[in-house]
């Protein structure tokens, strides 16, 4: 089993880093633009994303392939 990499509002930051708001879409085809932008520190909650589809997830696993 392995570390949860997509996060909630409500949710606590397991690290330290810079977090941005993707789409349940995974597909280049469909990115959000201009995606909000958060730094947090560990045990921080996460604040209400701009809709209600999408989630927060750290940048360095936010890239896609």
């Amino acid at each position: 089993m392995g570390e949860q990499t997509e996060f909630e509002e409500g949710h606590r930051a397991p690290n330290p880093g810079l977090y941005v708001e993707v789409g349940e879409a995974r597909s280049f085809h469909t990115q959000i633009q201009n995606p909000r932008h958060i730094q947090m520190k560990k045990g921080d909650t996460f604040p209400e994303t701009s809709n209600k589809n999408r989630k927060w997830k750290k940048v360095e696993k936010a890239r896609v392939h």
